[in-house]
């Protein structure tokens, strides 16, 4: 596969979202030497950096990369291949392996509402249709606030709340850089970010997070601590005032 700028079958856009690194604008200068597309923008966010990113781009499939992945090119055409062959797919993604301060194989497993409903597995290095994109409105811009890194879960979840089909190819698609600063490194690591994230998402899906499967998904947190499970129950049963107080200073997440 060709990666070099000009190929009619696809094209790579590069957006810089205002990074001042000197590696980074060293590596741009290159890119842009060679005449890859690269969008420059004051630093907006993640949500608004994939956005601008889908705004100019004219295919009809988009795969999005963050800069510290890489991709397995026969992913790239089994995904178009699946596309094809049945229109109603609106996301096809894969499994990973990890790479950097983590090694092994990231296996993301078929797609289930539920599990996604509890938390994201799917990353966002997945094949989407720009109409599924154009449709919903892109990223959430407004969650850049939260400083979660979980806009991809947000943009999976819309997807899914909308009815639109998810494919999984079991197989590596992508390869993911884990360092100490990268989001997978610490986005779980704060009771405060997940409080936050979890209070937002439940506002904007009030229907579907706050009824739909809420036996199942009681089912699936008790499962795997039972004796942390009935015991978090039992604070917000009968010492609620002690449930909030732990809640306000982050030292547990809210809710079950």
């Amino acid at each position: 596969m060709n990666l070099e700028p000009g190929n009619a079958d696809y094209e790579v856009i590069i957006v810089n979202d205002g990074s001042t690194e000197e590696e980074t604008l060293r590596q741009l200068d290159i890119f842009r030497a060679k005449k890859y597309n690269i969008v420059d923008q004051p630093n907006q966010g993640l949500a608004a950096a994939r956005n601008t990113g889908i705004e100019k781009a004219t295919g009809e499939f988009i795969l999005l990369l963050d800069a510290d992945n890489t991709v397995e090119l026969d992913f790239v055409w089994k995904a178009v291949s699946v596309f094809n062959d049945d229109k109603t797919v609106a996301v096809v993604y894969s499994d990973a392996e990890y790479f950097g301060t983590r090694d092994g194989r990231w296996v993301v497993g078929e797609f289930n509402l539920q599990r996604l409903m509890i938390a994201n597995y799917i990353d966002a290095c997945a094949m989407v249709r720009k109409s599924v994109f154009d449709e919903l409105g892109g990223y959430d811009v407004k969650m850049k606030d939260i400083k979660s890194g979980w806009e991809d879960w947000d943009m999976w979840l819309s997807i899914a709340f909308a009815g639109k089909k998810f494919h999984y190819l079991p197989q590596i698609g992508f390869r993911y850089r884990v360092s100490p600063e990268s989001m997978i490194g610490g986005i779980n690591s704060s009771y405060e970010v997940r409080n936050k994230l979890t209070a937002y998402l439940h506002k904007k899906y009030p229907t579907q997070l706050g009824h739909q499967h809420i036996t199942e998904f009681a089912l699936n947190r008790f499962k795997p601590h039972p004796f942390k499970f009935i015991m978090k129950l039992g604070m917000m049963a009968w010492f609620k005032n002690y449930y909030k107080k732990l809640v306000t200073k982050n030292k547990i997440i809210d809710g079950i």
